[in-house]
């Protein structure tokens, strides 16, 4: 067994250092977060409705 099979595949990045970071890049990183969480909200409206489908398929 490899030492890397033992590191989870689920890692989250480390965080930027804010502080080195201009104000505008701040700002765009800002729309980028907000793109990153309507996607994950659609992620979940997506889910969501197909548990919704199958829940009520098998119930009737």
């Amino acid at each position: 067994m490899e030492e890397e099979d033992l590191v989870p595949k689920t890692l989250r990045p480390k965080p930027l250092d804010l502080d080195s970071l201009s104000i505008e890049a701040l700002q765009e990183y800002i729309v980028e977060l907000e793109a990153e969480i309507e996607r994950v909200r659609g992620a979940i409206a997506a889910k969501e409705s197909w548990r919704g489908e199958a829940e009520s398929f098998f119930k009737s």
